[in-house]
């Protein structure tokens, strides 16, 4: 089977899907006759079919042909997701770290008790693609990477052990949060209104994520990725996605026992401990963020 990254690209017309190669790119709808696979969600939408037929596609591409993609504009993989949904406190490294700083106690077992998944929403206009510049929304902004799954089939009271079937593919996001608007001023601390979701992680670029979707089929078993994240070249997380609390099976077997989950919705399934909240050390302008995550890639965004 030949290995091949699905990813959105600018063109004079508008943003349109394509199929990757090494170092070329196809654009999927001329590539496979197919107008509804003009866009990355109208891929996912059919998946069930696309997979094998994007499966065959790679393997009578020719080498030589197709755009460079060194000289194509890459755009976020999914534009734009019908749902992002955020993994809180699933690295017990983090959680650990963050317990301290706020003066609370370390939850000596994260799975026990019953405990479930906990995820917030992000919304989904807040995506922005690889080597894109990010206005500084606050003087507390923070670097999170985290394994992006994407869903490629309607999921609804999923079992655990049938979970990872309804994934296409994983990305990498980086899932930036403006710590010091995550609290209502004005508003005591032990009000249940303290929090404001929005100013803390829904400001415009709030989600790099890319550069490309990996199919899952290439990527194997989700829980064994390392995964690092640099800030202007010093590395400041560096984990591995065996580390999850809560592994991506389980999340999303959680999630679509609340909520249908429909092809093109994305999960972000945590971070690992070395966040800025941590120690005090936020994102400045002029920084640039680099994130990894095996078997994927890298994405890099800027701070304006």
């Amino acid at each position: 089977m030949a290995s091949y990254r699905l990813l959105s690209y600018q063109s004079p017309t508008g943003p349109r899907s394509a199929i990757a190669l090494e170092d070329k790119v196809h654009d999927l709808e001329r590539a496979t006759g197919r107008a509804d696979y003009g866009s990355i969600l109208g891929v996912l939408a059919d998946w069930s079919a696309a997979r094998p037929a994007l499966e065959t596609l790679a393997g009578g591409l020719r080498g030589d042909s197709g755009m460079p993609l060194a000289e194509v504009r890459v755009l976020a993989p999914v534009l734009y997701p019908p749902a992002i949904y955020c993994a809180g406190a699933n690295y017990s490294d983090h959680t650990a770290n963050m317990a301290k700083l706020h003066n609370l106690p370390v939850d000596p077992d994260p799975r026990g008790s019953g405990k479930k998944p906990w995820h917030f929403i992000k919304a989904s206009r807040c995506t922005v693609g690889p080597g894109v510049t990010v206005a500084l929304p606050s003087e507390k902004l923070d670097w999170e990477v985290e394994l992006a799954v994407v869903i490629g089939a309607t999921a609804r009271d999923i079992p655990v052990e049938r979970a990872l079937d309804v994934v296409a593919a994983y990305t990498a996001a980086n899932d930036l949060s403006a710590r010091d608007l995550s609290r209502r001023p004005g508003v005591a601390d032990a009000s249940p209104f303290k929090y404001d979701w929005i100013g803390q992680k829904c400001f415009d670029g709030a989600c790099p994520m890319g550069p490309w979707l990996v199919p899952a089929s290439q990527v194997g078993d989700p829980q064994q990725l390392a995964l690092r994240l640099w800030v202007n070249d010093t590395l400041r997380q560096d984990s591995n996605t065996g580390r999850m609390i809560f592994n991506v099976a389980e999340q999303i077997a959680y999630l679509s026992s609340r909520i249908t989950l429909y092809p093109g919705d994305v999960i972000l399934t945590g971070t690992p401990a070395g966040v800025g909240a941590e120690t005090g050390v936020f994102l400045a302008r002029g920084d640039s963020v680099r994130i990894s995550i095996e078997k994927i890639g890298e994405l890099v965004t800027s701070i304006a």
